[in-house]
Formats: C-alpha cells, structure tokens, sequence
C-alpha cells in the first residue's frame, strides 16, 4: 500500500474572486401610465443615471438602434447586461393617489421581442393603500447580453395616472 505524506499535497487553489457589474437607473420624472390594462416599459433618461460604468444603459444600443427621446421610446427602459451571470433586480416604484383597486409590475426579458422574445417574471398584483403608492420588489434570475431587461407597471384606474418616481438597478454576479 503506498502511503502519501498529507503535507506535500499542495492545497486547492481559491476560486476566482466573484464581480459584480451593476447598472442602477432612476428617474422623478412623472411618467403617465395608460389605463388600457396592458404593462407598459417604465422609461428611464440616459444622462442622470446613478451608475452606470458597465454602459448597460447607453442612448445606441448594443443592436445599433438609437435613442432619440428616452420619453417616447421605450427603448429607454432597457437595460442590456454585460455579461452572462446572476442578476438581482431591485426596483422602487412609485404611485401618484389615485382610484386604483389594482397595482401591477413585474420584471421582463426582452420586453419589446428584440432577442429572444417576451418572458415576464415576479409579477405582482398589488392592492393600494391610502395616498401615494410606495412599492420596492427585488428579484434574481440569469441574465444574458443579447437579452435586455425592463420594469413594467399597469393599473386599473379609471383615468390614465402618473408614475412619480422610479427607480431600477442590476447587479450581475460573475
């Protein structure tokens, strides 16, 4: 029987360090929502993001597509990671008052069927409260480069309502 020494058995290297590249995106802009039951690409400005070094939120787009006016193009709600990884989504949401008996939002790959089509995700339908309607969801799924992301919002008031202030954020684990 051979007999190995356990202290000239090198020990295993550490894994490679995790990165992490974030795109956080915000706007207090208010944002009129129609009232038509559909969702709709909450829509965020190139200029006055909080961060974004990865340029996963840039005016062109990674398919040569250019923003013009990020509020009429909701384009400008698309975040396009930078690598394959772990994203975590986080986002803040914000109500004007209003006669709502329903708040929906959900997060969405490809929103506009650009890559791989239509795939919503942590979908929430939310009862309001009195006054203003403050809400914050976080999420985690794989994200991909070719695959933008959005924060979509609906409601089902009996006028078209105001999205006050937004905020959307990913993190990609690598």
């Amino acid at each position: 029987m051979l007999s190995v020494d356990p202290s000239t058995i090198p020990p295993p290297e550490p894994p490679p360090p995790i990165q992490v590249q974030v795109c956080s995106l915000i706007v207090a802009e208010p944002q009129t929502i129609p009232n038509d039951g559909a969702y709709h690409v909450v829509r965020f400005p190139f200029t006055s993001e909080s961060y974004d070094r990865y340029e996963m939120h840039e005016a062109v787009q990674p398919d040569g597509y250019q923003v013009v006016d990020w509020r009429g193009d909701d384009r400008s709600g698309l975040i396009w990671p930078s690598v394959d990884g772990w994203g975590e989504l986080h986002a803040v949401i914000q109500w004007e008052s209003g006669d709502y008996t329903e708040l929906r939002d959900q997060y969405c790959r490809d929103p506009l069927g650009l890559s791989t089509g239509v795939d919503t995700t942590a979908t929430d339908h939310r009862p309001p409260s009195p006054g203003m309607q403050c809400f914050t969801k976080g999420h985690g799924m794989f994200v991909h480069p070719p695959t933008p992301v959005s924060l979509r919002v609906s409601h089902n008031a009996s006028t078209p309502r105001q999205l006050v202030f937004a905020e959307f954020k990913l993190a990609i684990y690598k």
